[in-house]
């Protein structure tokens, strides 16, 4: 618990920067310490998760732990996270919680805390080809920047959110902005936000989990494969139903005839011309612009990115299909006398070789990894020499989990995390004034390595003291490694 003393008829919290006079039975600027007959409490309960296979259980900050009706957490082995703990501001005091326990013969330790993080963003991943935006367009909520688009990846946009410049490096109405923009997109909440200027721009509602809203209009699937992989992947659906496909795509579109799975299963040209950049055969790049039509162009008729058909090949009758990377819009035409394509009739063949590209694209969805950057105050409350947990992790001595979830550590200096909220309990993430996030975050290690680090020894407790009925229990994620497995460390799998 953070230190308070009485300030007339108030307390005073310093679990962050802001250092808040709270009056009797309000909370301070952050909603998660109150003054409660003069005491300072945390007002989230400390979060518990049980070695158990199901998926984690919402939870609301008004619920008792009445409320849930999961097994007692003392029926199975319990990993302590750093959900509701409190921080270690101002980073002199070891981390709230230096739990121990046996784990198969081996005294384990685990130190938990909420870090106050400045240094900290989000990466979304938005499966779609619509185009959201350029690469580097600014992305705005409430008409203030908070991030922008990445290099786009295979079927999917990506955006960096928020980080230190926009926290702290703008306007005060920016960092603030920005910091409620994390704060609901780790917790799982909608978010939306419009990307690029002027009539260029774009309204993407983004939720961790649920598909992207693009203009008001909720994405479905994300493409299969580019136009070219499309072709390869479904040649043999269409050779002897079809004289020729074109699969559009804004990227790299497909021609069958011209391709090499065409000519391997020996497809005839067809005199086709598309109106792009050839790159080798059978596949095109820069046939329209980016858009949110068909493949994610900006056509609505994919007629339009046909050429003239060469008259000393093509012939009247010839059957075209043309199709999206989704399999979402197709179009059946002939050629008539004069070579040019009539709509007609889509057989059913082709028409189900439009359904089965739908079938084999995966749902859309949004993915939100919270990043951030575990500072010296931070390891601070773990050791008294910062540097040595920072080697201890890179040695894989020391296992990082935020909220219970295994969490990525990037390569080189520091330890900077990355995790997936959705696998972290409901509720993780909270935030301070100051403007940061505050994010929980775990280190996981055996006794006697924690003795070496220079660990605050004298602080460890035995989970059995920490458990209590107040804490909020629940279900390991299923997708979860356990924190507590041995193989998760060097000195574990060395010895076996």
């Amino acid at each position: 618990m953070p230190n308070d003393r009485a300030v007339s008829d108030k307390i005073r919290c310093d679990a962050c920067p802001v250092m808040c006079y709270i009056a009797e039975g309000k909370a301070g600027a952050c909603d998660r310490y109150a003054n409660h007959h003069g005491e300072l409490v945390r007002l989230d309960a400390l979060t518990i998760i049980e070695n158990t296979g199901h998926k984690l259980v919402p939870f609301m900050k008004d619920a008792s732990p009445e409320d849930w009706d999961g097994d007692i957490v003392q029926g199975s082995r319990p990993f302590v996270t750093a959900v509701g703990a409190g921080t270690t501001y101002p980073d002199y005091k070891p981390a709230p919680f230096i739990v121990s326990q046996e784990i198969e013969g081996v005294d384990m330790v685990t130190v938990v805390t909420e870090g106050i993080f400045s240094y900290c963003g989000v990466k979304v991943k938005i499966d779609t080809d619509r185009h959201i935006g350029h690469e580097r367009d600014v992305v705005r909520v409430e008409g203030e920047p908070i991030g922008h688009v990445m290099t786009s990846e295979y079927g999917s946009k990506m955006l960096s959110l928020g980080g230190v410049e926009h926290l702290t490096g703008g306007s005060k109405k920016e960092g603030r902005v920005t910091c409620d923009a994390l704060l609901r997109l780790c917790n799982r909440e909608a978010v939306e936000m419009v990307i690029g200027e002027g009539g260029h721009s774009a309204s993407v509602v983004v939720q961790a989990g649920k598909p992207p809203v693009i203009n008001g209009v909720e994405e479905q699937l994300m493409r299969v494969g580019c136009g070219s992989a499309t072709i390869g992947m479904f040649a043999k659906q269409w050779v002897g139903r079809v004289d020729e496909v074109v699969v559009v795509d804004d990227h790299i579109t497909g021609v069958l005839s011209e391709h090499q799975a065409g000519k391997l299963l020996d497809v005839p040209p067809t005199g086709i011309r598309i109106n792009g950049r050839r790159s080798t055969p059978g596949r095109y790049f820069q046939v329209a612009e980016p858009g949110t039509g068909w493949g994610g162009t900006d056509i609505q008729d994919p007629l339009c990115i046909l050429g003239a058909f060469n008259p000393k090949i093509a012939w009247e009758g010839l059957r075209l299909l043309m199709v999206s990377t989704t399999g979402e819009q197709y179009g059946y035409y002939e050629l008539d006398a004069d070579l040019v394509p009539r709509p007609a009739e889509i057989p059913d063949a082709l028409k189900a070789s439009a359904e089965l590209i739908a079938e084999n694209c995966e749902p859309s969805v949004c993915s939100v990894l919270f990043m951030g950057g575990a500072g010296g105050s931070l390891r601070a409350g773990v050791t008294e020499n910062p540097v040595r947990l920072t080697r201890s992790v890179k040695d894989s001595l020391t296992y990082v989990s935020c909220g219970g979830a295994e969490a990525y550590v990037w390569p080189g200096g520091g330890i900077t995390v990355m995790v997936d909220v959705l696998d972290m309990p409901t509720g993780s993430f909270g935030y301070v004034p100051t403007p940061a996030l505050v994010a929980p975050i775990e280190f996981t290690m055996r006794v006697t390595d924690y003795g070496t680090l220079g660990g605050h020894i004298g602080e460890i407790k035995r989970v059995e003291t920490v458990v209590s009925d107040v804490a909020r229990k629940v279900p390991q994620a299923g997708n979860q490694p356990d924190p507590r497995d041995r193989r998760n460390y060097r000195w574990a799998r060395e010895r076996s």
